[in-house]
């Protein structure tokens, strides 16, 4: 069974899932690939919830900049593999998506790991945001790019806007 529930963030509302086996999902409130919920969904506590609420909180306070959580992600092989890598990217980095692909090993494999990482059903925790164009660009956030800058800015890996009339 599936326990799921919602929270608040600075980001907007986030639903969380989990089961014994860890946690499964962390979805934004208007998600660009929205994971298929079963009759196996309850809505409900779990320890799990309550640890990654509570990361999550420490996390958008500024005092969690690594996740500790037991993390059960559903994808194929090739997907795991790119969603672990995710989270060797340093807390205010960013690397670009061919450099995710090169440390996938899978260096002509673009345009796939870019697919791996927006089907990545744990953002936040295994941190999607950071991956970026090589160009510098912000491109694609299931969260939407608006939040993908604000959680960049929030970790210092992009300047914050000056208000020069303020």
């Amino acid at each position: 069974m599936i326990v799921y529930t919602h929270v608040p963030s600075p980001v907007g509302p986030l639903l969380l899932a989990a089961s014994e086996d860890g946690l499964h999902l962390i979805e934004f409130h208007t998600p660009r690939h929205p994971m298929r919920r079963g009759e196996d969904w309850r809505k409900g506590e779990h320890d799990t919830l309550h640890r990654t609420a509570r990361q999550l909180d420490e996390y958008f306070a500024g005092t969690r900049r690594d996740f500790d959580l037991p993390l059960a992600p559903r994808g194929t092989p090739f997907q795991q593999h790119v969603w672990r890598t995710l989270a060797d990217i340093p807390y205010g980095e960013t690397i670009s998506y061919s450099q995710l692909a090169h440390r996938v090993g899978r260096p002509t494999a673009v345009r796939a790991v870019g697919a791996a990482n927006g089907r990545n059903p744990l953002p936040l925790v295994l941190p999607c945001h950071r991956v970026i164009g090589s160009d510098g660009s912000l491109t694609g956030f299931g969260g939407g790019l608006p939040t993908k800058e604000f959680l960049l800015t929030m970790e210092g890996a992009l300047p914050r806007a000056v208000d020069l009339f303020g």
